[in-house]
């Protein structure tokens, strides 16, 4: 087929030898598989700025840093050189993130190359070597779902280890080859510690999978691993080894307000005695 615009360059510097057909076309990107050398893998074209539909994208963008003071002042102000550092940041989000979570033990396409917009990493496929079909167009017995279900909870769970919380998590973007789920679509990653959304986007990204699992298993609907897992992220407790159990108990403990009021304006009458004993020593 045509070699799309911007392939071209990675044709041209010996990255990409053939583009063989387009894979699929997204609201972020346009994927295509291609030939390098011997090796089948897949080119992700990120789509500009303008003709994404990606929604609330600065909620995802918050806690991202930005090593050049000046990108990060023209980010800012929106100007032209700030736009498309603003898009280099957000396609580096999901290199970065495949880099880190493959190295975390985390099943995610291998990333080979990030060039002018394009994503060259390893393609997905299952035991025919056929590419590898996404979740939602599968079936499966209430047993695998069980299975399948907890390993893509502890996936989130090693995810959150490494820092990273997808933000986006669906049946649209796990793909399952023979050896179950691989999770996909990242440039939405977040930084857990550092963006306040972050737990409410792991909950919602475990809500997700639990109520697409819970067709074939409707129990996994009483399961509470996202609470769970933020619970033991936020109180330092949580491993890459860490067995999840899908339980968590909500503190119905009611907040005693009172007794906090009463301990503050002890540390006012406090504050004020000692300000006023200095006074009088310096009078």
């Amino acid at each position: 087929m045509k070699i799309p615009k911007q392939i071209q360059p990675l044709v041209d510097d010996g990255l990409v030898d053939e583009v063989v057909r387009r894979l699929m076309s997204g609201k972020e990107a346009d994927v295509y598989v291609v030939r390098c050398g011997t090796e089948i893998r897949c080119a992700k074209v990120y789509k500009d700025a303008v003709k994404r539909s990606f929604k609330k994208a600065v909620q995802y963008q918050e806690g991202r840093k930005v090593r050049n003071s000046r990108r990060g002042r023209a980010m800012e102000k929106g100007s032209k050189f700030g736009r498309k550092q603003q898009e280099e940041t957000w396609q580096n989000a999901e290199v970065d993130a495949l880099y880190l979570l493959a190295g975390a033990g985390v099943r995610v396409p291998q990333p080979y190359d990030c060039l002018n917009g394009v994503l060259l990493m390893e393609l997905i496929t299952d035991e025919d070597g056929q590419v590898a079909p996404r979740l939602n167009d599968i079936t499966m017995t209430a047993e695998q779902a069980v299975e399948d279900h907890l390993i893509v909870m502890h996936s989130v769970m090693k995810m959150l280890c490494a820092g990273i919380v997808h933000g986006d998590l669906s049946e649209f973007n796990v793909l399952v080859d023979q050896n179950g789920p691989v999770i996909i679509d990242l440039p939405q990653a977040v930084n857990a510690a550092a963006n306040n959304n972050a737990q409410s986007m792991l909950e919602r990204d475990v809500q997700n999978m639990t109520r697409y699992y819970a067709q074939y298993a409707p129990e996994l609907l009483n399961s509470r691993y996202g609470k769970e897992i933020w619970s033991l992220f936020e109180n330092g407790q949580l491993q890459a080894d860490t067995k999840l159990t899908g339980y968590f108990k909500e503190d119905t403990q009611a907040a005693d307000v009172d007794g906090v009021m009463l301990e503050i304006k002890s540390i006012l009458a406090e504050e004020e005695a000692r300000l006023q004993r200095l006074r009088e020593n310096d009078d």
